[in-house]
Parts: structure tokens; sequence; C-alpha cells
């Protein structure tokens, strides 16, 4: 009586491992969705005259792996500068935050159906797609780098972008002053998106 009492209580155990099991592997299949609120921006500019750096880290941003679209946005004005008139001239002349409040891109990795996102390991990628910016939209393609570790999935990436190419008007009065070429550099930790 008690080795069948035993035997019961063992069926029905196993049986709840495998309905759990089975909502594990069904839910990791259909969740390939990640996304961060924190993504962190940085950018760079150096001339002879003057070094410029600003960062944010607030950028949003949502990468599917089933399709490998990926989109990211960041608020111009969340751009923290050492200096606080170089954060002013920044939003009121260069970017005109007020007009243009965000800079967007949207985008593919490419070969994302070849990533492993469920174990231990590092990536290289590449990222394709339109950077909106200054209301201006161009296509921006950057390498980057793909860790997944413990704690999750990263992502790095460096590119440069040209002011130029955006409309974006340095001054002739400033122009030795501030390089045309900005270095963007973007660190993200994604979390799996719950549906």
């Amino acid at each position: 009586m008690i080795l069948e009492k035993f035997k019961n209580k063992n069926n029905i155990m196993k049986r709840i491992y495998v309905v759990l099991f089975s909502v594990f592997v069904i839910a990791s299949g259909n969740s390939q969705k990640y996304f961060s609120k924190n993504a962190i921006v940085r950018f760079h500019s150096e001339s002879k005259v003057e070094k410029i750096e600003a960062l944010n880290t607030t950028a949003s941003t949502v990468f599917d792996k089933s399709t490998g679209k990926v989109e990211f946005a960041a608020l111009n004005n969340a751009f923290v500068f050492e200096k606080a008139l170089m954060q002013e001239h920044f939003n009121e002349n260069y970017m005109e935050s007020t007009k243009y409040p965000k800079t967007i891109f949207k985008g593919k990795v490419l070969d994302a159906d070849k990533l492993d996102l469920t174990k231990p390991g590092v990536s290289k990628v590449t990222v394709e797609g339109d950077m909106t910016m200054h209301g201006v939209t161009k296509p921006v393609t950057a390498m980057g780098q793909i860790t997944v570790d413990a704690k999750g999935v990263h992502v790095e990436s460096k590119f440069k972008v040209k002011c130029s190419d955006f409309n974006i008007e340095i001054p002739s009065v400033v122009k030795n002053s501030i390089s045309n070429d900005i270095d963007v550099s973007v660190k993200i930790d994604y979390n799996l998106l719950n549906k």
C-alpha cells in the first residue's frame, strides 16, 4: 500500500516535471526578443584644440533574434557633458534637440539565425540599417560583438559618423576646435522580453 502510494506520487511528480519542462522549452523557443532601457551611448570627438565627450545611459533598444531586427532610440538631451556650456551648445546649436529630440537606428543583425544566445560565448556580428539624426536618415554599417554569459546577453559596438552627413553645421568660428568625425560606442545589457 505504501509502495503503491509512493509510485503514484512519483508518477504525478514526473508528470509535473514533464509539463513544466515543456512549458519552459516552448517559452524559450518563442521568446526571442531582447530589450534594454538603459543602453549606454558614448561619443567622442577630438581636434587639435578641443576634446568633446558625452554619455547617455538611457537609450532604449529591442532586438528580435528570430528576424535579426534591431531598433535603437536615444534622447539627444540625455547626453551628459563634462562642461554644462558644451551640453547647452550641443542641444541648442548642433543637434537642435527641441526640433529633433531623438536619434533612431532601425536595422538588422546579419546572420542572426546563426547566433546561439542560449549558451556562453562571444560572436562577432555586422549590423546594417538606417540612422535618423538631426532630421536626416543615412545608411549605417557597424561591427559589433555579442557576449553571452551567466548574467545575460551583452552587445558592444564602435563606429564613426560625420556631422556633415547629418546636416549638423559646425560654425566657422569653431571649425578648428570641433572635428567633423565623431567616434560612437554603444554598450547594451539585454534582458529577455517576456510575452
